[in-house]
């Protein structure tokens, strides 16, 4: 019997008291109902009980938005003239609403036959009551002012009475939507068992993620074969708010949030390489540093481990290597700006010294679907160093135009202020030319003017550069030798016959006309890795006046590994840019790592290869920093083999090649797991003119970036199945002498 509803009669209660388990009780039959959680039974981590969280009364449940559900099965087959559902619920995000459908918080339904009922959240926020009647399907809508808010406890009902001829819903003790419908209705229950947090027929994804599914807390969910009184509805609502001291009960941040703790001892999730706390990311970008704090951001689907109604995610560190994490910064609103995306973009700093974010806002009712947006901190109003507040400016900043770039393609601002102007890059296509980054200038960051395109590849002459690019990044480099003012420019390029990496020029910015004047002509690489050091953003440290960049390092794994991980891909390691005596441009992981480096485990120097892995053969780990200088007697290849078990059965090999003259990585025997799709050689050309190879590794877990001579990195990834893939061995296919190894274990940025 529900408190402060009469005696009306409750045929289902879950009050989600349990606080442990993998099961929850429905009170009125006793019933034992399984909460599926994708770490029931983990694969990669340690299996562990659905999150439980403090409720309104009690204990709720946490629903992490892709896995977890509960499933009362043979639930009472309603045949009812009067129905109601009442409920708490508190989203962390809203789901994209693919097919239409809803994100069921509770429902028995199969829409197609018409049959049964759902009351779920939609887009933004709105939410239904819908269900078969006569053969057809009826939907009762809140109205727009009764949102569903993420981040807080609402409480909602739905009231079917078929003897009256009315469907009403309520938010928080007050009506929220209604519809008329026949007199002598009846509402029969679906053919399937009782969801919560799963939609019976929901979307599907990939083959593999389930869509239409809630994400945030909910408790207390009780059914009624009566319909329930506004009267007792508002009741019901005053009675938990009496007990809260008279107002809605609060959630802490760390109870709402996505938490990491479960992913914490996953076997290939990196340790000190930033990530999300779960679910899905792609490229960081948007570094800006303000009153001593970095901030850095990120594309991001809160719902899932898959792509899909991308966010800006945000981390925030006072030393570019711990990082916190911060709640989502920008995310698609109900409204003529962004409702259907929030792209990666850039930040920058306004007339007053405060940081802006600019996005690329996505709407798919526009057309383009594709503009360029701005974002103000709330900085000046509540003072919060963390920028946790953004507000968006409500109109578009600049809107494609025909001739403007590849109609279409128009995305990823890259902003920055020089004087009293602000220039913009912004990445489309051309008509048969190639990619290209247009310009656009600014006196107030609002109004912008277009100056043409700033450079144009060449597709034909270079295909691998694809008809569109992506992520422009333009920093300076200072003088070279000759006393040249020179600047990088670094873009990913996308479509037809793209290689998605990051390439780069050194050249001559034109400020005035906004045009960029490469030395060469052939774009280089940063990395020489295949598709784990992509997204570009930068930066110019404003402590240190370094060029720091920012990339995603994918994941390269199937959506089947990544559902049963929970996470999707991670950034790389932050590196240093920078313009050499010689001209090229220097690669170097940034100092401050060396901050996370544990107990030395070797420090060896002048020892021949055939000593060097007697003298290591004790060491092991996946959170290794190595840093080894080679001398090459007869070997023309060279280098040590990573994550590598005591037979062999399993390593990767890291080395260069002098011959070809390129840096490689062999994977051919990191994985012997089905699962894993890491195979093969990956590398590129690494010219060292006489230099011996001096390779600095990282290995973190499932992460390996090397770095050669300070020129170029070659970064990818190793999924071992054995535990025992932990070891080393130095290599050479002739003489070597090992001039020097260092290793140290590596400590986590994370808790």
């Amino acid at each position: 019997m529900m408190n402060g509803a009469g005696r009306k009669e409750l045929i289902a209660y879950w009050p989600m008291d349990e606080g442990k388990g993998r099961t929850v009780r429905e009170a009125v039959t006793g019933q034992e109902d399984a909460v599926h959680y994708v770490f029931n039974e983990a694969s990669y981590t340690v299996s562990r009980d659905p999150q439980w969280r403090p409720g309104v009364h009690g204990g709720s449940l946490s629903f992490d938005g892709y896995s977890t559900y509960v499933r009362h099965e043979n639930g009472k087959r309603l045949s009812c003239a009067s129905f109601s559902i009442e409920a708490w619920v508190a989203p962390r995000s809203y789901e994209w609403g693919d097919e239409g459908k809803l994100s069921a918080i509770v429902n028995q339904h199969d829409r197609e036959l018409c049959h049964g009922y759902i009351l779920g959240m939609f887009r933004h926020g709105s939410w239904s009551f819908q269900f078969g009647l006569d053969g057809g399907w009826t939907e009762v809508w809140a109205d727009d002012a009764y949102p569903l808010r993420k981040n807080q406890w609402s409480h909602i009902a739905a009231v079917f009475n078929g003897s009256e001829g009315t469907v009403k819903l309520y938010l928080n003790g007050r009506e929220a939507g209604s519809k008329d419908i026949s007199p002598g209705s009846r509402l029969e229950a679906g053919p399937g068992d009782l969801l919560i947090g799963r939609n019976n027929c929901p979307a599907k994804l990939a083959e593999i993620f389930t869509l239409s599914m809630f994400s945030g807390l909910i408790d207390e969910v009780k059914l009624y074969g009566d319909a329930l009184s506004a009267e007792e509805i508002a009741a019901s609502f005053a009675q938990t708010l009496s007990v809260h001291g008279g107002d809605l009960p609060p959630i802490r941040k760390e109870d709402i949030a996505l938490d990491r703790s479960p992913l914490l001892q996953d076997k290939h999730r990196p340790k000190f390489h930033i990530s999300p706390p779960a679910h899905w990311m792609n490229e960081p970008h948007a570094p800006v540093y303000f009153n001593g704090q970095y901030h850095l951001f990120y594309q991001h689907n809160p719902q899932g481990p898959y792509f899909h109604g991308i966010h800006w995610g945000h981390w925030v560190s006072d030393d570019l290597v711990h990082w916190r994490d911060l709640p989502v910064a920008l995310a698609p609103e109900r409204d003529e700006l962004a409702p259907d995306g929030i792209w990666s973009g850039s930040a920058s700093y306004d007339e007053s010294g405060l940081p802006v974010l600019f996005f690329t806002a996505g709407h798919d009712g526009a057309s383009p679907n594709q503009r360029i947006a701005l974002a103000r901190s709330t900085f000046e109003e509540d003072g919060d160093n963390d920028l946790v507040r953004w507000i968006k400016h409500p109109d578009p900043l600049i809107i494609q135009k025909q001739g403007m770039g590849l109609f279409g393609d128009f995305r990823d601002p890259f902003v920055w202020r020089d004087g009293t102007k602000w220039y913009m890059l912004v990445c489309s296509g051309t008509d048969g030319q190639g990619g290209t980054a247009l310009a656009f200038v600014s006196d107030n960051m609002l109004d912008w003017t277009y100056k043409g395109p700033f450079y144009i590849g060449n597709d034909e002459k270079y295909p691998y550069l694809g008809p569109v690019w992506e992520l422009p990044v333009l920093l300076p480099l200072g003088e070279d030798a000759e006393g040249r003012t020179k600047h990088l420019f670094l873009i990913s390029p996308v479509g037809s016959g793209a290689d998605v990496e990051v390439f780069y020029w050194i050249g001559e910015l034109d400020k005035e006309n906004v045009k960029f004047h490469p030395d060469q002509e052939e774009p280089q690489l940063v990395d020489v890795g295949d598709f784990h050091f992509t997204g570009p953003s930068g930066m110019v440290d404003p402590r240190t006046g370094r060029n720091i960049v920012f990339t995603i390092a994918q994941g390269e794994r199937t959506s089947k590994a990544e559902y049963e991980a929970g996470w999707a891909h991670n950034a790389g390691l932050p590196v240093h840019l920078f313009l050499r005596q010689d001209g090229r441009i220097g690669v170097e992981p940034i100092e401050e790592l060396q901050s996370l480096r544990g107990e030395k485990l070797a420090d060896i120097h002048d020892v021949p290869v055939e000593q060097i892995n007697r003298l290591i053969s004790g060491i092991q780990g996946d959170m290794l920093e190595i840093r080894i200088r080679l001398k090459a007697g007869t070997a023309t290849q060279m280098g040590i083999k990573v994550r590598r078990s005591p037979g062999g059965e399993e390593e990767t090999l890291l080395y260069y090649d002098a011959g070809e003259q390129m840096l490689k990585a062999d994977r051919s025997k990191t994985s012997r797991s089905p699962e894993e799709r890491c195979g093969g050689i990956q590398g590129g050309h690494l010219e060292l003119k006489g230099e011996d190879p001096d390779l600095h590794i990282y290995v973190d877990h499932s992460m390996i970036e090397m770095y050669a001579n300070g020129l170029k990195s070659l970064t990818t990834r190793a999924y071992p199945s054995r535990p025992d893939a932990l070891g080393l061995q130095v290599w050479a296919d002739g003489t070597l002498q090992v001039k020097s190894l260092e290793i140290w274990a590596m400590k986590s940025i994370f808790k």
